[in-house]
């Protein structure tokens, strides 16, 4: 026994000289991996920035060429320490360690965060940069505008990243949640979070180059209505119809070809039928017939719908389909595009654009003629800066960088009147359409019923709270909180004015407000209260969401407080909350629940 027990003594010590070994390679691999990611990471800060940043004053080719040329050479520095970073974790050693029970957690993050950042780096990123630099970059003949053919031969290459950033995504949720170093945790939810943001982001652009060659004039010329959104008076799809302009697209060129205001659409009586349902939601206020009301409902379709027939009634002519956006989304690509000047002057710039258009323009024309023919100069030349710069190489990057954005958050809404098309846009922001998914929702939806332009100064917040569950399904509160800003003295007429004509005395600044909760499809509504008394109410149903409308007085310098109780299906999750654009965006909270699985 003795003797055996010496043989086995020097395995031991060899045994034991290997985990040595290893856990001494292990962590000297590591903290050399560690300082590639940190590189990498430098390197892709580098790449965003160099993308987003703001063009020169100075337009020029040799600029847009050495743009391309800083972001192609941070994409291939970061894929190069990454690709390292990988390599160092990879070995018989890593994959040992990261399965030992209880110990390896931390090193299964590290050695999964390496692979991640690899794949992104070396197989998604040069796709998406090449793609996009060839797309915003390439002119085609006759002209500067946007390359169809490379955006048509980029949509392979984008589908297969949006693939490889979904199966990224997936496997770094595999990776241990709670493990003994928090450090660690924390990069797995750093990561997480980064591919929850670009999983959509890649798909989006992928869905992008599959669909723009077509809609933007690649087979043939498109038509499309583009309405601007006035949200000082709320809507349910942002603000109240104004101007309008005619966009065509021929090849991926772009021309605005006739520039209107509502008044143009008023009177109206297109042939559009959206269903019983839109009829009992919206027939009260005549949507379809009635200009000011026609996008009442959050679906944006419906308005567009209306919008496009409208047109047709008025014009006799088609249209392929329908843009819409506000001045918060000129907003954005007039930091992109550089500063507009109307007809009499005015600069028009990222700046001043929603203040301009939402609220100095009523004290400055109290005429109504006079401030719409004002608007629509506005409107007039802030597009027609956009199609400058839309021919400039050297702006084109920052305005389709600023364009994908605000499409890819649905500050920018589409609809297309081609049915595939369609399909295709409204399972996306850009479309913005009322989801029908059974998961948990919470949409709050003002409407202005006063007839004012006092949204301007309306704020909100909403308060979602999860309850206990029993048999019957989750309880759930919701709290709803209107303050109205507007002052008591000093607005033009045209603003405070009341077209409803209560029954009630009212005073200058008070405002009114249909105000929608959609619920969780199969909801069921216990009980409702304004400011803790019993709170009358509409019922309805729009697209599987029960809503509760409610006729809510703000009066100027006051808040009023709407709380539901609500009986929903049981789940474990949290809602999908709708934030409808108005100047001052709603502030939502979704408070945690355990669920009702008790997990």
């Amino acid at each position: 026994m003795r003797r055996n027990h010496r043989r086995t003594r020097p395995v031991m010590w060899v045994a034991a000289g290997f985990v040595l070994a290893g856990s001494g390679w292990v962590l000297v691999t590591g903290l050399y991996a560690r300082s590639e990611l940190l590189a990498a990471r430098l390197d892709l800060e580098t790449l965003r920035n160099t993308v987003t940043a703001s063009p020169s004053p100075v337009s020029t080719a040799s600029g847009a060429t050495g743009r391309r040329a800083r972001t192609e050479a941070a994409g291939r520095s970061a894929a190069a320490h990454a690709a390292r970073a990988h390599r160092l974790t990879s070995g018989p050693a890593w994959s040992l360690a990261a399965h030992l029970p209880g110990l390896g957690g931390p090193l299964a993050t590290v050695r999964g965060t390496a692979k991640a950042v690899d794949r992104l780096t070396g197989e998604v990123l040069p796709a998406v940069v090449s793609a996009a630099g060839n797309i915003t970059n390439g002119a085609e003949a006759g002209g500067g505008h946007l390359n169809l053919a490379e955006l048509r031969s980029a949509a392979p290459a984008l589908e297969q990243a949006s693939r490889q950033v979904a199966a990224t995504r997936t496997e770094a949720r595999r990776l241990p949640r709670h493990t003994w170093l928090p450090a660690v945790d924390r990069v797995r939810d750093q990561l997480l979070s980064q591919l929850d943001r670009m999983a959509p982001a890649v798909e989006n652009a992928a869905t992008g180059a599959r669909l723009l060659p077509q809609m933007l004039g690649a087979d043939g010329p498109r038509r499309y209505l583009v309405m601007f959104q006035n949200p000082a008076e709320a809507r349910g799809t942002g603000g109240m119809p104004g101007a309008f302009a005619m966009l065509t697209a021929d090849r991926g060129a772009l021309k605005l070809t006739h520039f209107g205001s509502d008044a143009e659409m008023v009177g109206a009586h297109p042939e559009v039928d959206l269903g019983a349902e839109f009829a009992t939601m919206y027939g009260r206020g005549d949507a379809v017939n009635t200009w000011a009301n026609s996008n009442m409902s959050p679906h944006f379709p419906y308005a567009a719908r209306i919008w496009s027939a409208t047109w047709l009634y008025q014009s006799g002519e088609r249209v392929d389909g329908v843009l819409a956006l506000d001045p918060g989304a000129l907003a954005r690509l007039l930091a992109a595009s550089g500063q507009a000047r109307t007809t009499d002057g005015t600069v028009v710039s990222a700046d001043n654009v929603v203040d301009i258009s939402e609220r100095t323009n009523y004290m400055t024309y109290p005429d109504p003629l006079k401030r719409k023919a004002f608007l629509l100069d506005v409107a007039r030349a802030a597009a027609g800066r956009l199609m400058t710069a839309a021919e400039d190489p050297q702006l084109r990057p920052s305005l389709l960088l600023g364009l994908y954005e605000l499409l890819g958050n649905g500050q920018v809404t589409a609809w297309s009147a081609h049915a595939k098309e369609q399909q295709e846009l409204e399972s996306r922001p850009v479309g913005g359409s009322l989801p029908q998914r059974p998961e948990p929702y919470a949409g709050l939806v003002v409407n202005n019923a006063a007839g004012t332009k006092l949204d301007y100064y309306l704020d909100r917040t909403l308060d979602w709270y999860p309850g206990r569950c029993t048999a019957d399904g989750r309880e759930v509160t919701v709290k709803a909180v209107f303050s109205n800003g507007a002052p008591s003295a000093g607005l033009p007429t045209y603003v405070t004015d009341r077209l409803d004509k209560p029954p009630y005395p009212t005073h200058q600044g008070d405002n009114r407000l249909l105000v929608s909760y959609f619920a969780t499809g199969r909801a069921q509504l216990v009980k409702a209260a304004l400011d803790g008394r019993r709170a009358f109410l509409t019922p309805g149903v729009e697209r599987g969401h029960p809503v509760y409308t409610f006729d809510v007085e703000v009066p100027a310098g006051s808040s009023r407080t709407l709380t539901l109780h609500l009986l929903e299906p049981p789940t474990d999750h949290g809602p999908v909350v709708f934030h409808q654009r108005l100047p001052r965006p709603l502030r939502a909270t979704v408070h945690p629940s355990p669920g009702c699985s008790g997990d």
